[in-house]
């Protein structure tokens, strides 16, 4: 699936969360006009929920001022945290090649009535009444006490290149922008949402109970460690307030953890922790669960917040490095049960907060800051076994190997365990569009000829991949390799990703493909396929009497019978014989003359 059809499933369930009354979003399947205005909308809904962390729809719907006499704004919001305005011009291409090509018409953008509707005029320059949404702008903004210390920003959602930043601020009446082109749209609107990383946490806010805490509300220690100061508090929460923020940031606050989500491989752990909310009133979930640890930058709690028995603790910029499976089962549950808090009731979770007290921000103290991070996520995660593929998922090679897998081909591959998870509850992408870490490497190792390494089955043993060998050259390689795979499995409901005569045939599929086009042009993939399909058992046959592939076959003797039968060891064969000068001479002749399909 490409970006841009990814993108499209994405706005259509977007169009899914409306409620039904609101039926711009709900439009008959056959009318493309109506259809490409409901993506329209909800790609500017797309915009605020990754950027803004606006999971309601309504919420969101609120913000949206498209629509007749809007005065060239398509929509707003006002960060209170930020103290910014933005004001969003968007222009949704419903083709991908005018999506990914097709620019916005600089009149569109002089055509946003900045000046007039901040200035609090309710008519254009032609005397029309600005529509109800523009005048409900108008009156928030009118109502801001601290308005004086708030900026606004333009935020385009369309392509503008060959545009200066000092120009684009004239076309937008001084005011600067910044502009979401196709490339920015993929990058930090679709794959974060799919990835469950859209929403950063800074200041978080957890609300506590000290009815029944003895002794105040935590445990506090100082500790010092050779790479930096920290301090250590240990509390319970509720487990209700760590399902919302789970809910909230998701993978997000998950980066430093050796994974993501175990929604599948994790099954039944989650279920362990579900039985322990839903299934009983009492809080044996504080006695069985491990507990999670988290990062900060600052933590503080104050327990004299107006209310009795109640606390607030503030994490700053937190991160989740041992728990996070607990957390998002929590969350779960909480989906299942449509927000009703009360299944959560009285049950708490041990939560131990790790928080930085060096004040040294250089690139050596940084360093060692990753370092101790690292060291005490692989020796907090015990709860589920930390494989080496997973003490990798972090590494520096891995982050920028996945980064050029989406960018290049619009592949999500998966470097750490379930992290799109969330893509998939949400249906914006199915399990079938997730490159696994483990069979990136096979589907590498079998375009490069390297059989017997791609049938390997623990590939991780000595560390990531180095990234410095990935040209385009070698992955533009793999990519064929990839298509061919998809296609030779797309009628197998179990895949056996140790067969020696798949990975040989992803091989030959690329071979193949190179002489069609020595530069392996993507657009041959089907038919090198097809070519391969057509005639790889005749060219089994063909290998297996050639002279100097004697060596592989062998006479078995039916005890019973006595009945002599020749055998060709084909797996033998595709690693040890002559594959590679077997394909490309025979299928050159093939392809040479005009018999592939």
């Amino acid at each position: 699936m490409s970006k841009y059809a990814t993108l499209l499933n994405i706005l259509d369930k977007v169009c899914q969360e409306a409620p039904i009354t609101f039926k711009k979003y709900h439009p008959p399947v056959e009318d493309t006009e109506k259809v490409n205005q409901a993506r329209a909308r909800a790609f500017i809904h797309l915009y605020l929920k990754v950027s803004f962390g606006l999971l309601d729809f309504i919420e969101r719907e609120n913000y949206l001022t498209d629509d007749t006499f809007d005065g060239g704004i398509d929509g707003y919001y006002i960060d209170a945290d930020s103290k910014t305005i933005y004001l969003i011009q968007s222009k949704f291409r419903t083709s991908e090649s005018n999506f990914n090509s097709k620019e916005i018409e600089l009149m569109e953008i002089l055509a946003m009535d900045i000046s007039r509707i901040l200035d609090g005029e309710n008519q254009d320059e032609k005397g029309n009444e600005y529509n109800g949404k523009i005048k409900q702008m108008i009156k928030k903004l009118s109502l801001i006490k601290d308005i004086s210390r708030y900026r606004y920003e333009v935020v385009i959602l369309a392509n503008l290149s060959k545009v200066s930043n000092s120009n684009l601020k004239k076309l937008t009446d001084g005011y600067p922008a910044q502009v979401f082109d196709f490339e920015k749209s993929y990058n930090q609107l679709v794959y974060p949402v799919v990835s469950g990383t859209y929403f950063n946490a800074t200041d978080l806010h957890i609300s506590l109970d000290l009815s029944n805490k003895n002794s105040g509300s935590k445990i506090s220690y100082a500790v010092e460690t050779e790479y930096s100061k920290c301090e250590i508090t240990v509390l319970f929460v509720p487990t209700v307030e760590v399902a919302k923020l789970m809910q909230k940031y998701k993978n997000s606050i998950l980066k430093f953890n050796p994974r993501s989500y175990l929604e599948f491989t994790g099954r039944k752990v989650n279920n362990s922790i579900r039985e322990s909310i839903v299934g009983k009133k009492t809080n044996e979930f504080a006695l069985y669960n491990n507990g999670i640890t988290m990062l900060s930058d600052e933590s503080n709690i104050n327990e004299k917040i107006g209310q009795k028995n109640k606390a607030q603790l503030t994490v700053t910029n937190p991160q989740i490095i041992n728990g996070g499976q607990t957390s998002f089962t929590l969350s779960r549950i909480l989906d299942e049960f449509q927000n009703e808090e009360s299944i959560f009731e009285n049950k708490e979770v041990l939560l131990k907060i790790i928080t930085f007290t060096n004040e040294d921000t250089t690139p050596t103290s940084e360093a060692n800051k990753l370092e101790l991070i690292e060291a005490i996520s692989q020796a907090t995660n015990q709860q589920t076994t930390v494989t080496n593929a997973d003490k990798v998922a972090n590494s520096k090679s891995n982050i920028e190997l996945q980064s050029i897998l989406f960018n290049r081909y619009g592949i999500f591959y998966e470097r750490k365990l379930g992290e799109f998870a969330d893509g998939i509850a949400e249906g914006y992408i199915n399990e079938k569009g997730i490159l696994e870490r483990n069979l990136f490497y096979k589907i590498l190792y079998a375009t490069q000829g390297r059989i017997e390494d791609a049938k390997q089955k623990r590939l991780f043993q000595k560390g990531a991949f180095d990234t410095s060998s990935l040209n385009a050259k070698v992955l533009d390689k793999f990519y064929f390799g990839y298509l061919s795979f998809i296609e030779l499995t797309k009628d197998l409901t179990i895949i056996n990703l140790r067969n020696s005569q798949l990975f040989s045939k992803i091989y030959a599929s690329v071979l193949i493909g190179s002489i069609y086009d020595t530069d392996l042009s993507i657009k041959n993939s089907p038919k090198s396929i097809l070519t391969l399909t057509k005639h790889w058992n005749s060219f089994e046959g063909h290998i297996s009497t050639k002279p100097e592939n004697s060596r592989f076959s062998s006479i078995i003797i039916d005890k019973k019978t006595s009945q002599e039968t020749l055998t060709f060891n084909y797996a033998n064969y595709f690693s040890k014989g002559d594959f590679k000068n077997d394909v490309i001479g025979y299928f050159t002749a093939i392809v040479q003359n005009s018999q592939e399909i």
